[in-house]
């Protein structure tokens, strides 16, 4: 690639990397059914993606099915979060695509199966705690915060999952020298720690802003989950990619590739925070 062609890609990278961050600030500022419906915009376009790539190896997943009952999933969860019909969606939807594909003309297979419930799991389950984070309106999710607990939190999560990118790549580009992983050869060792301590410095600051218990210890530990959470998305769709033998999971959005390759560090973090705010913090409040 030349000179002016990486700069190309880099200004790309930088430009729509910015136009994704302001669209997200806006619909975490908007809140409600506005923050549903552009995540399922989102989600939609991610599992569309993710099918493509289960296409590549020859597997047949239920991809209507599944999209409808991730689109439902989210729904739910906006209209009755931590209710018995929001539990409800993932085991009934799961056994709705086996008993689909089982009527095809050509039968499933063990594969047509995994991929369809773990698109169900990985693009519908795990988004959809974006969603109850969001919604949350416990004072104690925020105490320096307590009328936007939810609104405060889940800034937090971006800025965490934010950091953890910028770190790793502004590091990991310039003195990235051991490879981390061989699913994803850009991946360094130096870039990973770099990412991890601007999460931990970000959750320490957040923790304390947000007014918790030993709030930049609890901060820092919320950032290193994140921070470790967030790799593993990113890696676990390199995986993928690496296997179905294509370099992105689209072309949507330029210096970036798809949907997927731009929010894979977005799917596993949520249920992190989520369960952290959830669970943890009132056990120190």
């Amino acid at each position: 690639m030349s000179v002016t062609s990486a700069g190309r890609l880099i200004r790309s990278r930088w430009l729509s990397g910015f136009a994704a961050a302001l669209f997200a600030l806006v619909i975490i500022g908007l809140g409600g059914w506005w923050f549903t419906l552009s995540l399922g915009v989102i989600v939609h376009l991610a599992l569309l993606e993710f099918f493509r790539l289960a296409q590549h190896k020859g597997i047949r997943p239920a991809t209507k099915t599944t999209l409808a009952a991730c689109q439902l999933l989210l729904i739910i969860t906006q209209l009755a979060p931590g209710s018995a019909l929001a539990a409800a969606v993932l085991p009934l939807a799961g056994s709705v695509i086996c008993g689909w594909l089982l009527l095809q003309p050509v039968t499933g297979t063990i594969a047509d199966i995994a991929a369809s419930i773990f698109g169900l799991f990985y693009l519908g389950f795990l988004p959809s705690h974006w969603v109850r984070l969001r919604d949350l309106t416990d004072p104690s999710v925020a105490p320096h915060w307590p009328s936007h607990s939810g609104l405060a939190i889940t800034l937090l999560a971006f800025l965490l999952i934010w950091a953890a990118d910028c770190g790793s790549y502004l590091w990991g580009s310039r003195y990235g020298r051991t490879r981390l992983s061989d699913v994803s050869p850009g991946k360094t060792v130096e870039g990973a720690l770099a990412g991890l301590v601007a999460t931990v410095g970000t959750g320490a600051v957040g923790g304390w802003m947000l007014g918790w218990p030993f709030g930049p210890l609890l901060g820092a530990l919320l950032g290193v989950l994140v921070g470790l959470f967030a790799l593993v998305g990113d890696l676990t769709e390199s995986m993928m990619k690496r296997d179905a033998g294509v370099k992105d999971s689209g072309a949507l959005i330029p210096g970036h590739g798809g949907i997927l390759d731009r929010v894979d560090s977005y799917l596993f973090t949520p249920a992190v925070v989520f369960y952290l705010v959830t669970l943890v913090l009132p056990l120190l409040g």
